[in-house]
C-alpha cells in the first residue's frame, strides 16, 4: 500500500513538472528573439505570462526593436495593455524612451486615447513636454484627435499649453484646424493664447478658416480672436473663399462687416477660383432678402467700374475684359439662384411677399429711367455702351457721306465720351484732381484719334461689354430663351456690330456667343460667319458643343458591366440599336465603352472600329434604309424604306450614331448625297441636287430653265408621275396642280417643286426621324455653322489617302528611325498598295478607315492627338505585323528584305484588319 502511494506521488510530481513546463516557456537568451516572443503577449495584455517569463530572465525591458526602434512599453501604451504596461514600468522600463520618430509611450497612449495607460505613465514620471521629431508633444496629440476628456487630466501636468511644434503650432492651432470644439474650449480655459501665430504668421483663427471649421471659428471670434493675415498676406477670408466655405465666410462678415466689400472685391482677383466665389456668394446671399439685394448691388457696382475701365482706351484690354466677364458671370449666378429665381420654380419674394420677381426686376437691364437701386450701376454701363455705339454709327454715316476710306471720329467727341466714363469711375474726386483728369483724358483721346480710327480702337472693348450685357439679359430669362431686350439692342446697332466682325472676325468667336443661342440673330451674321476659316468654326463648334460637360475621355471607363455596350458582330446593327436605346444620352456624351461579344479588347481602337463597321451596316441594303445614288459612292434615304416596319426607329438610331460620332470626333465610313447633307443642315435643296439620284432628269430640268418653253407644246402641269413600290402614281406638286400648266413665267417654281418632291417630300418622314436622333447630340444652331461639303469632312474625313502626308506625319520608336532600311521598304510598299489596301492598313493600325480633316497630323487616339507610329519588333520567321489601335501604333518586325515585309504586311491586312485581342 505504501509502495503504491509512493509511486503515485512520483507520478504526480512528474505530471506537475510536465504541466509547468508546458505552460511556461523560458525566454531565449538574446534580446532580439526574446522580444518577438513577448510582443504578442504584451499586445494581448497577458501580464501573468509576461511576468513569469521575465521572472528569471536577463531580458532588457528597454530593448528597442524593429525599424522604428520601439520598446515593449511603446507596444503596451499603443495597444492599451495597462497591466503589462505597469509590469514593465515596475521592471524598470523607461517611460521617456523615444523611438526613431521621437515618440514616447505617452505620445502613443495620447494619440490612441488610452486614458489608463496615460495615467500610469504620468505616475511613473513620464515627461509631458518631450517633443517628437516634428515637435509634437503629448498635448498636440490629444488636440489633433480631439481627446478632450484626456486633455483635462493632462493640463494639470502641463506648465505651458502653448508649447510649439517644429512649425510653431500650438495645440490650439491643430484643434482649430480639425474642428474639435470642446478641445478648443478646454485649451482656451487653460490659458492658451488665442492670437498666437506660428512661424508663418498663421493664428488659430487662420487655421479654423483654412478648413472651413465654422464652429471653432465661432468660438474664437466670440472670445475676441483678432482677424490677422499670415506673413504672405493671406487672410482667413482668403482661405474661406479658396475652399468655398460659405458658412465660415458668413461668420467672418458678421463679426467684421468691412469684410463684405473685401469679399466683393475678390471677384476681380483672377487667382481666386470663380466656382468657389460663386459657391460662397450664393450661400451668403441666401441668408436674407437684404443680403441678397446688397450682394447684387455691390457686384453691379464692381462690374460697372470694371466696365468703364475696359472702355477706357488707356486700360489693359485683356485684364479688364477678363475681370468684367468674370464679375458678370458671378453676378448672374447669384441672380439666378436667388429665392425667387425662375430656375427654382419659386417666383415669390423672400418673406412670402406677393410681389413677383418678374415685376420687381422688369426690364432691369434695358435702358429705362429708374431701374431698381441694386442695378442702377449696371444701367450706367449699358448707357455708356449705347453712347459708344451711337457715336460709331454716326461716324460710319459721316464717312459714307464724305466717301472717306478710313472712318475716324474727331478727338473732341472721343474725349467727351472718355471724360464721362472716367468721371463715373472717380466719383467724389476733388475739383483739382478732376481738372487734371479732364486734361489727361483729352490728351489720351487726341493721341488715339490721331493714330487710328475709332472702330479699331474700340471694337474688341465694346464687344466684350456687349457679351457682358448679353449675360445679364440672359440671367433674367428662362433657360434657352434670348431676352427680347437684347434682340432689340442688337437690331438697333446691327450695322455697327457687322462692321466690327467684318473687320475683326475673331470677335465672333470670342464674344458673340449669343449668336449660337438665338437663330434670329444668327441669321443676321451667318454670311460673315460662313466666311471664316473652317478650322476656326470647327473649334467654336466643339467649344460650345462640349460646354458644361465634365472633362472626360471619349472612351468611357465603366464602373460596372451594365455601362458597357456589349455588341455581337453577327448582328451588329440590331445589338447596337438595342444597347444604345438602353443607355442614357448623358452617359453616351460622357464617354463610350464598347466590347464585342467573345472578345477581350476594349479601348479607343475598339470604339473606332465599332463606328466604322456600324456606319457600313447603316447603309446595308438588307435594312432598306438608304439607297445608292447614281454615282455609286454616296447614299440617301430610301423613299420606299417603309417596307421595313421599323424603318423610322432605325432612321432615328442612324441619326443618333452619326450625331454621337460627330460629338466624339469619330469618323464614319459612309458618304451621303449633297442633298442629304443639306437636309441635316436645314438648307433648301435645288434642282442640281437631283443629279445625284437621276442625272438625266436633272439635265431635263436644266434644259427647261435654260430655254423658252412658251411655244414648245410640252403640256406639263404641276403634277408628276412617281414610282411607289413599282407602281406609277400621279402626285400634285401643289393644290390643284394637275390643272395648272407650266409656263415660261412659272417654270422656275415648277422646277423647285419637282426638286422638293424628289429630294425632300418623298423622304420627309425618314429625314425627320434621322434628325430627331442626330439632334439628340448635335444642336441645330451649331451644325448650321457649316455647309454641306464641310459637314461631309467633319463626319467622314478625307476621301483619299495622301501617302506623302502620311509619311510626313509618322513617328518611329523602339529603335526605328526614318532612315532604317525596314522603314524605307515599308513606305515603298505603302506607295505600291491600291487605295483599298491603304484603307485596310489605316484601319488595321488606327481602327478607322478615314483620315480626319487636315490630314494625318490630326489623327486622334489615347484621348487626344496621336500620330501614326511605327515601332520595332524583333524578327522571327513568318511573324506578322501587329498593332495597338488605341495609340495608332504599327508593331513592324525587323524583316530581312523588302519582299518579306510586303508579303507579311498584306497577309496581316487581309486577315486581321478587324477584330481585337489583348495582345
Amino acid at each position: 500500500m505504501e509502495r503504491a502511494m509512493e509511486q503515485l506521488n512520483v507520478q504526480l510530481n512528474r505530471l506537475t513538472r510536465s504541466l509547468r513546463r508546458a505552460r511556461t516557456v523560458e525566454l531565449p537568451e538574446d534580446n532580439e528573439t526574446a522580444v518577438y516572443t513577448l510582443m504578442p503577449m504584451v499586445m494581448a495584455d497577458q501580464h501573468r505570462s509576461v511576468s513569469e517569463l521575465l521572472l528569471n530572465s536577463k531580458f532588457d525591458v528597454n530593448y528597442a526593436f524593429g525599424r522604428v526602434k520601439r520598446s515593449l512599453l511603446h507596444i503596451a501604451a499603443n495597444c492599451g495593455s495597462v497591466e503589462c504596461l505597469v509590469l514593465l514600468l515596475k521592471k524598470g522600463a523607461n517611460p521617456n524612451y523615444q523611438d526613431i520618430s521621437g515618440c514616447t509611450p505617452l505620445h502613443l497612449a495620447a494619440r490612441n486615447g488610452q486614458k489608463k495607460c496615460m495615467a500610469k505613465l504620468l505616475e511613473y514620471n513620464a515627461d509631458v513636454n518631450i517633443c517628437n521629431n516634428e515637435g509634437l508633444t503629448t498635448i498636440h496629440w490629444l488636440a489633433v484627435n480631439g481627446r478632450t476628456e484626456l486633455l483635462y487630466d493632462l493640463v494639470q501636468h502641463v506648465s505651458n499649453v502653448d508649447v510649439e511644434d517644429a512649425m510653431g503650432q500650438t495645440a490650439l492651432h491643430v484643434a482649430c484646424q480639425n474642428g474639435h470644439k470642446t478641445t478648443v474650449l478646454c485649451l482656451l480655459d487653460s490659458g492658451a493664447d488665442i492670437n498666437r501665430p506660428n512661424v508663418s504668421g498663421a493664428t488659430p483663427l487662420y487655421f479654423a478658416c483654412s478648413h472651413g471649421q465654422r464652429d471653432t471659428a465661432q468660438i474664437l471670434l466670440s472670445r475676441g480672436a483678432k482677424y490677422l493675415a499670415d506673413k504672405n498676406g493671406i487672410t482667413p477670408l482668403d482661405l474661406c473663399v479658396q475652399g468655398g466655405y460659405g458658412e465660415t465666410c458668413e461668420l467672418l462678415i458678421q463679426h467684421h462687416s468691412r469684410l463684405f466689400q473685401t469679399l466683393i472685391q475678390m471677384t476681380q482677383n483672377q487667382d481666386m477660383k470663380e466656382n468657389m466665389l460663386r459657391q460662397v456668394l450664393e450661400h451668403v446671399s441666401q441668408q436674407s432678402h437684404s443680403q441678397y439685394h446688397r450682394i447684387l448691388t455691390s457686384l453691379a457696382e464692381v462690374a460697372t467700374t470694371n466696365g468703364h475701365k475696359l472702355l477706357s482706351l488707356s486700360s489693359s484690354f485683356d485684364v479688364q475684359m477678363k475681370s468684367l466677364l468674370r464679375i458678370v458671370r458671378i453676378f448672374c449666378h447669384v441672380f439666378r439662384l436667388g429665392p425667387s429665381s425662375p430656375n427654382n420654380g419659386n417666383d415669390m419674394g423672400y418673406n412670402g411677399n406677393k410681389t413677383r420677381r418678374s415685376q420687381v426686376f422688369k426690364n432691369v437691364f434695358c435702358f429705362i429711367s429708374s431701374p431698381p437701386v441694386c442695378l442702377q450701376p449696371l444701367e450706367l454701363l449699358w448707357h455708356s455702351l449705347d453712347e459708344w455705339l451711337v457715336l460709331i454709327s454716326t461716324e460710319l454715316e459721316r464717312s459714307r457721306k464724305s466717301s472717306s476710306s478710313s472712318p475716324s471720329s474727331s478727338s473732341s467727341e472721343i474725349a467727351t465720351l472718355l471724360l464721362k466714363q472716367r468721371k463715373s469711375e472717380h466719383a467724389g474726386t476733388t475739383q483739382e484732381l478732376s481738372s487734371l483728369l479732364d486734361h489727361q483724358i483729352v490728351m489720351e483721346a487726341e493721341a488715339h484719334a490721331d493714330g487710328e480710327d475709332v472702330i479699331s480702337m474700340t471694337a474688341s472693348r465694346l464687344s466684350a461689354v456687349i457679351q457682358a450685357f448679353y449675360l445679364c439679359c440672359s440671367c433674367q430669362m428662362p433657360q434657352g430663351m434670348t431676352s427680347p431686350c437684347f434682340i432689340e439692342f442688337v437690331c438697333k446697332h446691327d450695322e455697327v456690330l457687322k462692321c466690327f466682325v467684318t473687320r475683326n472676325p475673331k470677335i465672333i468667336f470670342d464674344h458673340f456667343h449669343f449668336l449660337l443661342e438665338c437663330p434670329e440673330l444668327m441669321s443676321r451674321f451667318m454670311h460673315i460667319i460662313k466666311g471664316q476659316p473652317f478650322k476656326d468654326r470647327s473649334e467654336w463648334f466643339y467649344e460650345h458643343l462640349l460646354a458644361g460637360q465634365p472633362d472626360s475621355d471619349m472612351v468611357h471607363r465603366p464602373v460596372n458591366e451594365s455601362d458597357i455596350l456589349l455588341i455581337h458582330r453577327d448582328s451588329i446593327f440590331r445589338s447596337s440599336c438595342e444597347m444604345v436605346s438602353k443607355s442614357t444620352n448623358e452617359k453616351l456624351k460622357q464617354g463610350i465603352a464598347v466590347r464585342f461579344h467573345g472578345e477581350e479588347g476594349m479601348g479607343h481602337g475598339v470604339v473606332r472600329e465599332w463606328f466604322d463597321i456600324l456606319s457600313n451596316e447603316i447603309i446595308n441594303p438588307d435594312y432598306g434604309l438608304f439607297t445608292q445614288s447614281a454615282d455609286g459612292t454616296t447614299f440617301q434615304p430610301n423613299s420606299n424604306s417603309s417596307v421595313n416596319p421599323d424603318h423610322l426607329n432605325y432612321f432615328q438610331f442612324a441619326g443618333q450614331i452619326l450625331g454621337l460620332a460627330l460629338y466624339h470626333r469619330q469618323l464614319v465610313n459612309i458618304y451621303f448625297t449633297r442633298s442629304f447633307y443639306k437636309h441635316i443642315l436645314g438648307v433648301p435643296v435645288n434642282y442640281q441636287d437631283v443629279s445625284s439620284i437621276d442625272p438625266e432628269y436633272a439635265k431635263n430640268l436644266q434644259w427647261i430653265l435654260d430655254n423658252d418653253i412658251s411655244d414648245l407644246g410640252l403640256e406639263l402641269t404641276f403634277s408628276v408621275e412617281t414610282d411607289v413600290f413599282g407602281a406609277m402614281e400621279e402626285v400634285p406638286l401643289k393644290p390643284g396642280g394637275s390643272s395648272i400648266l407650266v409656263t415660261q413665267d412659272n417654270k422656275a417654281e415648277y422646277v423647285q417643286l419637282v426638286t422638293e418632291l424628289r429630294m425632300t417630300r418623298a423622304i420627309q418622314p425618314q429625314i425627320n426621324a434621322f434628325l430627331q436622333g442626330f439632334h439628340t447630340f448635335i444642336p441645330p444652331s451649331l451644325i448650321q455653322l457649316f455647309d454641306e461639303y464641310e459637314l461631309e469632312l467633319l463626319l467622314s474625313g478625307m476621301p483619299e489617302i495622301d501617302v506623302e502626308d502620311w509619311c510626313r506625319n509618322t513617328e518611329y520608336t523602339s529603335g526605328y528611325d526614318r532612315q532604317d532600311p525596314v522603314i524605307q521598304w515599308f513606305w515603298e510598299v505603302v506607295r505600291s498598295l491600291t487605295q483599298e489596301e491603304r484603307v485596310l492598313l489605316l484601319q488595321f493600325v488606327t481602327g478607322s478607315s478615314r483620315v480626319p480633316h487636315g490630314g494625318f497630323a490630326y489623327l486622334m487616339g489615347g484621348g487626344g492627338l496621336q500620330k501614326f507610329t511605327v515601332a520595332a519588333v524583333p524578327y522571327t520567321s513568318n511573324l506578322l505585323p501587329t498593332s495597338s489601335t488605341c495609340i495608332n501604333m504599327l508593331k513592324l518586325p525587323e524583316y530581312p528584305d523588302h519582299d518579306s515585309l510586303r508579303d507579311r504586311l498584306l497577309v496581316a491586312l487581309h486577315c486581321g484588319s478587324y477584330g481585337y485581342t489583348m495582345a
